[in-house]
This record gives C-alpha cells, sequence and structure tokens, in this order.
C-alpha cells in the first residue's frame, strides 16, 4: 500500500495504470497489489502539470458552461411556468439545506484531495466516515421539519423537508469517489457526471412544471439529479472501500477536515440568515424574489468557480513544496479572476433591470432593485473564494476556521442591520460589508504564511478597479440613452458599448494588458493540440 509518495525514486514519472509499489522496483509476483492503490498516486501528474491544469480547467469551465445554458434555460421555462411562491418554498427548505450541506463531507473531501500521500485505508475509513455524517445529516433534517414549517409559517415545508432530505444520503455516497477523480485530476468524468445528472434533473423538472405539479418540480428536480449522480460516479472510478480499520492514520485528515467544514459551516450560517430573515419577515414571495437576484448573480459565477477551483485546489496542492511555483501559479488565475469579475459584475450592475425582464419576466421586475444591490459586493467574491483555496492547498483549516468566524460576524451583522431597509437593503448592506470588512479581514489572515501575502492578494484586486468603473459608467451611460429600447435591445447593444470602452481601457493599461494577453496565450496553446494529450 501506498504510505507516502515521497518514497518513489525522484525523477521517474508514473503512468496512470502503474503502481508505486512497482516503481520501487518491486515485483508483482512477490507481492499482490491492490488494484484500487492505483486511483490514489499523483506523481505522474506532476510530468505535465501545467498541460493538465490548462486542459482541465477548460473542461470543468465547458461542463460548467453547459450547465449554465441548462440552469438559464430551465429558470427561463419555469420562472413562467411557476409562481414566485413556488420558488420561494422550495427556497426555504434549500437555505436550511444550506446549512447543513458543509458538514455532509465533513471537510474530508478537501482532505483526500490535499493530502500529497494517503492510503486506500486511509480513503476507505474517510468513506465510513462521510456516510455516517451523511445518514445523520438526513435524519436531523427529516427531524426538524416540524421546526422548519414552525419558523416560517408555512405547513407545505413539511413534506418538502422530508424529501429533500434523503438527498445528504445519496450525495454521502458520492463524495470521496468524486475526491479521487479529483485528486487525479479526471476532469473529463466529473464533467460528464455533473452535465449528465443535471440534464436529467432539469427536464424532469419541466417536466412536471407543464403537468402543473407547482413546487414539486423543483423538489423533484433536485432530487433526481442528486440520485443520478449516485451511478454515474460509482462507474466513472472503480475505486471501491475496504471495510473500517484502525489505526490507517487518519486523524490528522479528519482533525483537518473537521476545521475546513467547521469555518464552512459558520460561514454558511451567517449566509443564509439573509433569505431566512426575509422569509420570516416578508415572507416566501419576496423570498422568491430575493434568491432569484442571488441566482441570477451568483449562479454563472458559481459555474466558473466551481471547475476552477476543482482544478486549482488539487494543482496548489501539489505545488507545495514548490513556494515560488505556487505563487505564481495562484497569482496568474487570481489577476484573471479579478479581470473577468470586473467586466462581469459591472455590466450586471448596468443592466440589471432589463436582464430580469428578459430572463424572469415583467412579474419578477423586484428582482432588479435587489440584483442591483447584490452587485456592489460581488466585485470581490471570486477574489473570495480564490483567497480560501490558500487555506484548503496548504493545510491551513486552524487559520481558515478563524477568518471563516470573524467574515461570518460581519456577513449576519450586514445582514440584521439591512433589514429595516427591506430586501434591496439588506442586499446592499451586506455588499459594502463584503468590501469593507469582509475581504480586509480575509486578506489579512490568509497572507499571514505561505508563499501568497496580503500585500499580493491587494493588488490583485486593485488594479483592476477602474476596469470596473469605466465599463459601468459607459453601459449605464448608454441605457440611459436607450432607455426607450425593448429590453433585449438594451443588453445587447449597451453590454457591447461597455466591453468596447473595457477593451480600450485594458490595452492602454499595462498589466492589465497582460493579464488579458495570458489568458489569450492559453486559449491559443490549447487551440493548437499542445495540451490535448494531458487532457485524455
Amino acid at each position: 500500500m501506498i504510505t507516502n509518495n515521497s518514497n518513489i525514486a525522484k525523477g521517474e514519472a508514473l503512468s496512470i495504470g502503474e503502481s508505486p509499489v512497482e516503481t520501487a522496483g518491486q515485483s508483482l509476483s512477490s507481492k499482490a497489489i491492490d488494484p484500487n492503490e492505483k486511483h490514489l498516486s499523483t506523481d505522474h501528474l506532476l510530468t505535465d502539470l501545467k498541460g493538465r491544469t490548462i486542459s482541465g480547467a477548460f473542461i470543468s469551465i465547458a461542463a460548467q458552461g453547459a450547465q449554465f445554458v441548462l440552469g438559464v434555460g430551465s429558470t427561463i421555462v419555469l420562472a413562467r411556468l411557476l409562481t414566485p411562491r413556488d420558488f420561494g418554498l422550495y427556497a426555504m427548505v434549500t437555505i436550511v439545506i444550506g446549512y447543513l450541506r458543509v458538514f455532509k463531507d465533513a471537510g474530508l473531501s478537501t482532505a483526500t484531495v490535499q493530502r500529497e500521500g494517503i492510503t486506500h485505508a486511509q480513503v476507505s475509513n474517510l468513506l465510513w466516515i462521510n456516510l455516517l455524517v451523511s445518514g445523520a445529516m438526513s435524519l436531523i433534517l427529516a427531524a426538524c421539519s416540524p421546526i422548519v414549517a414552525w419558523f416560517f409559517r408555512e405547513p407545505r415545508l413539511i413534506p418538502i423537508t422530508l424529501i429533500l432530505s434523503s438527498t445528504f444520503l445519496l450525495s454521502g455516497l458520492t463524495i470521496q469517489h468524486t475526491s479521487l477523480l479529483n485528486r487525479q485530476m479526471r476532469f473529463k468524468a466529473v464533467a460528464f457526471i455533473q452535465v449528465g445528472s443535471m440534464l436529467i434533473g432539469v427536464a424532469t423538472g419541466i417536466g412536471m412544471a407543464w403537468l402543473r405539479y407547482n413546487y414539486w418540480a423543483l423538489v423533484f428536480s433536485h432530487l433526481v439529479t442528486v440520485a443520478v449522480a449516485v451511478p454515474l460516479t460509482w462507474l466513472a472510478i472503480p475505486w471501491r472501500p475496504q471495510r473500517p480499520s484502525r489505526r490507517s492514520g487518519i486523524r490528522s485528515l479528519v482533525s483537518f477536515g473537521a476545521n475546513m467544514a467547521s469555518g464552512g459551516f459558520i460561514y454558511w450560517l451567517a449566509r443564509g440568515t439573509d433569505a431566512m430573515l426575509i422569509g420570516r419577515f416578508f415572507g416566501p414571495d419576496w423570498v422568491g424574489f430575493y434568491t432569484r437576484a442571488d441566482v441570477l448573480l451568483e449562479r454563472p459565477m458559481d459555474h466558473v468557480l466551481s471547475p476552477i477551483n476543482s482544478v486549482f485546489v488539487p494543482v496548489l496542492s501539489r505545488l507545495q513544496t514548490q513556494p515560488e511555483r505556487y505563487r505564481r501559479t495562484f497569482l496568474q488565475l487570481y489577476e484573471a479572476m479579478a479581470l473577468v469579475s470586473s467586466l462581469y459584475t459591472s455590466l450586471l450592475f448596468a443592466l440589471a433591470r432589463p436582464l430580469t425582464l428578459v430572463v424572469l419576466g415583467p412579474k419578477w421586475e423586484p428582482t432588479s432593485t435587489i440584483l442591483i444591490g447584490f452587485t456592489i459586493g460581488a466585485l470581490g467574491m471570486p477574489l473570495f473564494t480564490a483567497s480560501t483555496w490558500l487555506f484548503a492547498s496548504q493545510g491551513r483549516g486552524r487559520h481558515w476556521l478563524f477568518a471563516s468566524s470573524l467574515v461570518s460576524l460581519v456577513t449576519a451583522g450586514s445582514f440584521v442591520v439591512g433589514l429595516r431597509f427591506g430586501p434591496a437593503g439588506v442586499a446592499t448592506v451586506y455588499s459594502v460589508a463584503v468590501i469593507l470588512m469582509s475581504l480586509p479581514i480575509l486578506y489579512y489572515v490568509a497572507g499571514r504564511a505561505g508563499p501568497v501575502t496580503t500585500a499580493d492578494l491587494w493588488a490583485g484586486m486593485l488594479r483592476y478597479v477602474p476596469v470596473w468603473v469605466v465599463v459601468c459608467g459607459t453601459t449605464y451611460s448608454m441605457r440611459l440613452l436607450m432607455a426607450n429600447s425593448a429590453p433585449v435591445v438594451q443588453l445587447v447593444v449597451c453590454a457591447s458599448v461597455g466591453l468596447m470602452a473595457g477593451a480600450i481601457l485594458i490595452y492602454i493599461l499595462t498589466p492589465i494588458r497582460r493579464t488579458a494577453l495570458s489568458l489569450v496565450d492559453i486559449l491559443q496553446e490549447l487551440k493548437s493540440g499542445r495540451y490535448r494529450s494531458s487532457a485524455k
């Protein structure tokens, strides 16, 4: 069994099918080799890490692009077949699920990816822990269904909560298998699972909405998506767990995972407070408006950040022993994210109303003011997420727990302050708190250790603020000139003019132009097929 990848002779790259024991010179005839071990080794990835990173990132982003199209398409259709109240009822339960979701993997998925050397016994034990925790979460959520209904003053939430509680146990079956796929950088398989399960789930939801099942269409769309992912994941990787064993050396893994999960739970406990307060004091209709604004803003961002996260946490984890290369790799991606985030959020701020009318329809117009409030802080959210990769890839679970605790206090406080100004006020005060308080806290703690400093993080963000100002100002001014035009015309024309102004500024400012050109170089490398072999 693999005890430490550093024991493998230096300079000898492993192919995907080789066993590290064979590489060390031990013959197959002298000792039987567990076929599960080949799914744990990562030394072969270092032979072409850049190629695997780039191709993996684009495979994952392409998959998320497909999910984004499915998500937007289903949102457009379902927003016309269902009511804000239907979305609000579903969202009330998913808010509670969001609190517990962090604990479904107990942070152990990150531990599996981050650890340089790991054994079959360790991963097996982590899987059984995941199943135990996921089963407990299912039972807790089911037992809390009357409490959820009482809090929101909505008895229909009881059956919704009971049905969705099963998703915890189902997802627990896929955690370690997905972690091994990410550890091996097998992003094609992960992409197929994500897109395939979502496609079936979306089709189920639209079909049920068409047949007038109301909010049950949203409930079963989610349930089917999670259920379909289970067999797809187990078929994608033939690793199978062994029975639980003692003295496998998982204490450090569990400790790291517990810190990551606790930090995540504290943050999401605070982050979900907004919708809970709005549901309590304003009712399910406003929860529907509020959560749709969140979806319009964050769903596209999630579809980009999720694949980047799945690719770069393993990459940075593999570079822990090479600090300069680690820093260079992180900052290159971080600045690219800052540039894209500036362009994206500035356009949303200026075009919130026409976007809402085109995607959701006229009955959802109150969503546009909430969306504007969210976009102020959305500039920093991708950078916030990227900064958390420093904690995960460097094994700094305690630092993340400390930072997330402070950020969570700020987040919850902003929601309470904003509540007196209505749902739009909640979104606006939260956004201001992200920029003025949450990011400084996170940057300070993240930069205290490791190759990336606090100054690096601030420089990478502030450099792109002028892009946000120019693109937003130009786009908004153009929209005022076209106030009487159809919303879809405003979207197309104003966004084009705003992006053109941004392109001119990027060309003028050398550091920003350098970042943009690096992205172009990567695209050209992929187009030329230089990394085709690494994507297989």
